[in-house]
């Protein structure tokens, strides 16, 4: 089991058996030039949890009487660009509510930002892959945006200046000030995505979790998001997405994890081209054709289809 403070009792107790205790010079203080375990276990983890904007020990979860995901053990750094990918059903989008705190643990530990999920939810900007929304409510583009605001402004207070002026640069920087005024319904699933990439970017999070974020986007807006991404973590900012798409993880993130039910591997992103970690983490929905893998997989398919769920795959306007 992972113990974030570990170190620090053992140092108060006089031990010298620390994981940690060896230097990260300043100029390779970034997640990208930390040397993170390539299959979250053991020690290593231990070591990599020091450095964790979230962590994950020994966790099992699911819905009913049916796990999702079962003994996920995983550090993620401050700062660190990870696509999460594995096949539907896999667990995906339970990782990330656990993560969010919108889904308790069967067993297990969970820590986030240095505390327990939720705990820190101020700090967190959750965005599922489909929003519960009624999408002919009439509410703009501004006011969806202003919705990151409010865990910031807290009970009974009135969005302030400085409130507009972070949604005002969070439009700006998705490319959605033309739309502020439209209704969020008459917006395309691209647009959609940007709008609700700016609430998070609105709130402004030390943690992204992000479902889905870029599935089913025209390749500019693709292009846009992930730039906007890798920024926010240049900034320090960490950023967790899921994904089905390999080649995009392959291209933009900095690390990725597999995931099926458990975790398969998690390290650089180049575990995207590895036929060993394809098959472990797809099994039977991946072919080899040509001596070359392809997947075969349904991306309308999730771990826990809410009642109401909306999917928004097109591009098309209503």
């Amino acid at each position: 089991m992972i113990d974030p403070h570990a170190a620090d009792r053992h140092a108060a107790d006089g031990h010298a058996a620390d994981p940690h205790a060896h230097p990260h010079p300043a100029d390779r203080a970034h997640p990208a030039d930390r040397e993170l375990p390539a299959y979250g276990t053991g020690h290593e983890l231990q070591h990599a949890a020091h450095h964790a904007a979230v962590v994950l020990s020994e966790v099992t979860v699911g819905y009913d009487d049916r796990a999702a995901l079962t003994d996920v053990s995983v550090a993620v750094a401050a700062g660190t660009l990870l696509a999460v990918f594995g096949p539907n059903g896999g667990g995906k989008s339970t990782f990330l509510k656990v993560i969010a705190g919108l889904l308790k643990p069967w067993s297990g530990h969970v820590h986030v930002l240095g505390a327990e999920p939720g705990r820190e939810a101020r700090r967190v900007a959750y965005v599922p892959q489909a929003e519960q929304v009624d999408w002919e409510f009439p509410v703009s583009v501004w006011d969806v945006v202003v919705m990151g605001r409010y865990p910031r402004l807290g009970p009974f207070r009135r969005p302030g200046a400085a409130d507009h002026r972070a949604v005002a640069e969070a439009l700006e920087l998705v490319g959605m000030t033309d739309h502020a005024r439209t209704q969020i319904g008459r917006l395309s699933g691209g647009q959609r995505r940007r709008a609700f990439l700016a609430r998070a970017l609105a709130a402004d999070p030390d943690l992204y979790l992000l479902d889905e974020p870029v599935t089913g986007v025209d390749p500019t807006t693709q292009e846009d998001l992930m730039r906007i991404l890798e920024a926010e973590t240049r900034r320090g900012k960490t950023v967790i997405a899921t994904t089905h798409d390999l080649a995009a993880a392959a291209e933009h993130f900095e690390d990725v994890l597999a995931l099926n039910r458990t975790v398969i591997a998690h390290g650089r992103s180049d575990l995207v081209l590895d036929r060993d970690v394809l098959s472990r983490t797809y099994g039977g929905h991946l072919l080899v054709l040509g001596g070359e893998p392809l997947l075969v997989d349904d991306p309308h398919h999730h771990d826990e289809p809410p009642g109401r769920e909306q999917h928004f795959h097109e591009e098309t306007h209503r």
